[in-house]
């Protein structure tokens, strides 16, 4: 009996192994920088977003009340992500678009708060940008990518 249980013991911990599980590789994307080059470009607040998937403040972005035409693009490698047409006011507290420029924005999952959520990532180099809930416009697509405004740089509209 005591045999039995030892081998029931062992199997169980060789399956609880953390290499016997499946390991997601790290996704090597166009634009790739040590941390030094990346701390050497971007703000501190931007490297904690961008970089280490942090979140800024709610209402602490100018872009919440950017009504200008143009484009929001990474603030790390200047892919454009977002159209300012497809802004609106979510009312979360951060910039919100109801969807993305297709191609230039990845999507992960995300379990850091202990459930899944669907993370945007720049598909150029891989800022963290935030978050897509199936929250936004019913009329238009029904997402709100909810987006920190410290990941973004905006270009405006040439006048013509």
């Amino acid at each position: 009996m005591k045999k039995v249980i030892l081998l029931l013991l062992t199997i169980i911990l060789v399956s609880c192994n953390s290499s016997a599980q499946d390991k997601k590789e790290a996704k090597v994307f166009p634009i790739t920088k040590t941390k030094k080059e990346w701390k050497a470009q971007l703000t501190s607040e931007q490297y904690n977003v961008l970089r280490k998937a942090g979140t800024e403040a709610r209402w602490s972005s100018p872009f919440n009340t950017n009504h200008e035409e143009g484009v929001y693009v990474c603030a790390a490698c200047d892919t454009p992500l977002f159209k300012s047409k497809d802004k609106f006011e979510s009312g979360s507290g951060w910039p919100s678009f109801d969807r993305e420029i297709k191609g230039n924005v990845e999507f992960d999952v995300d379990y850091n708060l202990g459930y899944a959520r669907s993370e945007e990532h720049c598909a150029t180099c891989g800022g963290h940008l935030g978050h897509v809930f199936q929250d936004g416009p019913r009329e238009t697509t029904g997402k709100r990518h909810c987006i920190n405004g410290v990941a973004l740089k905006f270009i405006p509209k040439k006048d013509e």
